[in-house]
Order: C-alpha cells, then structure tokens, then sequence
C-alpha cells in the first residue's frame, strides 16, 4: 500500500514537473509536449477501440493528429495563413483512398473509427494553441489562459473527489461512473471558483466576473468530457485507458476533462474578443 502511494506520488509529480514545464518555458516546449500527449492519446483511444473489435488506420489516424496540432500551432503563431488547413482535408481524402487497398471489408468502418479519435482528441486538443496565443498581443505565446485551464481542472477534480468522498450519496451517472455524485460535483464546482478568484489576483487581462465564467465553464464541460471518456472504458470493460502513468492510468484518464473543457474555453474567449 504504502508502495502503490509513494508511486502514485512520484509520477504525479514528475508529470506536473513535465506539463508546468512545457507550458510555462516555451512555445516550442509547449508544441513538443503536446504533440507526444495528442499522439499517445490517440493510441489509447484506437487500443480502446480494438478491445471491441472496431478497427481503424491507427498509425495513419496518429499521423492525422500529429499534422493537425503542428498545423494549428503555426496557425495560432501566424506563421501561416489559416488555409494552411487544407492540407489536413488532403490528407483525409488520401486516408479513403488508401482504406481501398486494405484486406478488411469494412473499410468506412475503419476510416470512421479513425476519424472519431481527431475529432475527439486531436482537435480539441489543437485548440489549446489557440488559447496559448489568445493574449493582449496577436499571435505571442502567453500561457496564462492554459495554466488557468488546467490549475481549474485540477482544482474541479480534486474538489470533487473531496466532497464526494465526505459528503456523496446521490449518484450523477450511474450507469456510466457510479462513484460520481451531484456533492463531489457541486463541491468541484467551488473549488474551480476559489482558483478562479486566485487567478483573478495574478492574471488580470480578464476581471473577476470573466475568470468566474471561465471556471464554470472549465467546471460544466470539464466534468462532461470525464464522463464521456468512462463511458468509453466501460463500453470497453477497461478501468484506464493505459498503463503509462503507473497509478494514474493512461493520458486519456489524464486529459479526458481537457478535451471537451478546451474547445469551449477557446469559443469563451473568441465570445469575449468579438464583444469588446
């Protein structure tokens, strides 16, 4: 027991040692970082999928997603213009084409599997670059909106294991996650308040009024991607989704809030750019 916690403890902390730097060192940091999160992230997602037999073009689908998040990166920096895009659509089209020389017979099956990990993983994750660049000054790396992101995600979770723990008894989904309660996730729910209200004090680019709206939703579709993402490994008979962070399951388990809470910070604050 004592083991399994001094090991729980050593790769928190040596990913937070590993996230914190990536995002607070450097943009390039940022991107290499990433882009191994998008490319193992995937690979769980296809490995959970294969456990119920539906197949995909998992290397080419990585491959995707790799190209997607590099893509957005220089999108976000301004490096190049937006239709820098059009080459992921190529490459889509060339993903039909090569399924047509597969041995399997289900070839839209496998290209639908394979692009249900883009568009549940790759990019929302891609949309973390543009709130990376989404500061005072266009296209300049700021990591305040990301750290916020996370240190709210973070707090949400850990509010919510805390409360649910000491107060829970009525069940959110039962079927899907039966240790979750409506405690734990009102109880998270403060939590991301009172970081958000920490975060007001260093990071002033928005008012205390604006972080709150960014903890609620943080809060709402951070705890809707955790559910999505147990609905998943359930479906899958799997308690993680990998092996890669001992004691804390695999990257899905770790960014599964990130990728529905990201996609909807980014419209946050394109809704705040376009109303001032």
């Amino acid at each position: 027991m004592k083991k399994d916690l001094i090991k729980r403890a050593l790769t928190a902390a040596l990913f937070l040692i590993v996230l914190l730097s990536g995002i607070l060192i450097n943009e390039y940091l940022f991107l290499g970082i990433f882009l191994v999160i998008t490319g193992i992230s995937q690979w769980e997602l296809y490995n959970l999928f294969e456990k119920k037999q539906h197949y995909s073009q998992k290397k080419y689908g990585i491959f995707l997603g790799v190209v997607l998040f590099i893509t957005s990166f220089f999108v976000a920096k301004g490096v190049i213009p937006s239709s820098g895009f059009y080459f992921t659509i190529f490459l889509i089209i060339l993903m039909f084409i090569i399924q047509l020389y597969s041995k399997r017979e289900t070839h839209f099956t496998c290209i639908a599997f394979t692009l249900v990990a883009l568009i549940y993983v790759a990019i929302p994750l891609s949309t973390i670059n543009f709130i990376a660049f989404a500061g005072i000054n266009e296209n300049q790396y700021t990591y305040e909106y990301v750290l916020a992101m996370f240190v709210m995600i973070w707090a949400n979770d850990s509010g919510a294991y805390i409360f649910g723990s000491m107060l829970g008894k009525h069940k959110l989904f039962e079927k899907i996650s039966p240790k979750k309660t409506w405690e734990g996730t009102i109880g998270g729910y403060f939590t991301a308040l009172v970081a958000a209200y920490f975060i007001s004090l260093w990071f002033t680019e928005l008012n205390l009024i604006e972080w709150f709206i960014f903890a609620t939703v943080v809060s709402v579709f951070g705890t809707y991607g955790d559910l999505v993402e147990s609905h998943l490994k359930r479906r899958a008979g799997v308690k993680d989704s990998g092996r890669i962070m001992p004691g804390h399951g695999g990257m899905l388990d770790r960014f599964d809030s990130t990728f529905f809470a990201a996609p909807m910070i980014f419209l946050y604050l394109k809704i705040l750019e376009y109303s001032f």
